[in-house]
């Protein structure tokens, strides 16, 4: 949608210290925290210190807006998972950090509960299925990412041939989300380091590949 400029070029409505980056940071903790229909055009406006016609220029439209505070999310809040997957030298540490650090991350005080690629758009409605389905993406290629990082330990060795890693992705996928929606639930972050450590004893048993 077109906008007015006024002399010079800026466009009407917008303040003269309009901080794009901190007004899209400002509406991820809005998402993050109401969820993607729960978040209300005055609750995105208040936060992020703009108007309506401001957030359209600057943004599109809200979804373009909750896209770019998703990537915005995986982009900050999303790096220690990301380096536990490239750099941990095994397998099972790689897992043992991501399930750690969402323990962790879930119950960051100050911030919303819960991981936001998780629990922002869970059970929209059909006039805002695109957005759930954006998010179910985004899971998914954890997933891939999860999986991708396993079947590397057995190509390392650190994995024995035959294990199951699209398997194993999947459960350690399940145990995340749930931990996440658990902390939007009130567990403390001990109780997920308990499920976190729960989960880890169980790779003994992931690892046997399946019987010919």
């Amino acid at each position: 949608m077109a906008t007015a400029a006024r002399p010079g070029g800026r466009p009407r409505g917008r303040p003269r210290s309009f901080d794009r980056g901190a007004a899209l940071a400002a509406a991820m903790e809005v998402f993050w925290e109401r969820g993607y229909e729960g978040a209300t055009m005055s609750d995105l406006t208040a936060a992020m210190g703009i108007n309506s016609p401001s957030l359209y220029a600057a943004f599109g439209s809200k979804e373009e807006l909750f896209r770019e505070a998703v990537a915005l999310y995986d982009a900050t809040e999303g790096v220690p998972i990301a380096r536990a997957l490239s750099e941990e030298p095994t397998a099972r540490d790689a897992v043992a950090t991501v399930l750690r650090e969402t323990a962790r991350a879930c119950t960051e005080p100050g911030r919303p509960t819960g991981c936001m690629i998780v629990i922002a758009a869970l059970n929209c409605s059909d006039a805002n299925s695109s957005a759930s389905e954006f998010l179910s993406r985004w899971r998914r290629e954890g997933d891939v990412a999860l999986a991708r990082r396993l079947a590397q330990g057995v190509r390392d060795g650190d994995l024995p041939a035959g294990t199951d890693a699209t398997a194993m992705a999947a459960f350690y996928s399940a145990v995340l989300h749930g931990m996440s929606i658990r902390a939007r639930d009130g567990a403390t972050r001990a109780e997920l380091v308990r499920t976190a450590e729960t989960a880890l004893a169980a790779w003994g048993a992931l690892i046997r590949p399946s019987a010919p």
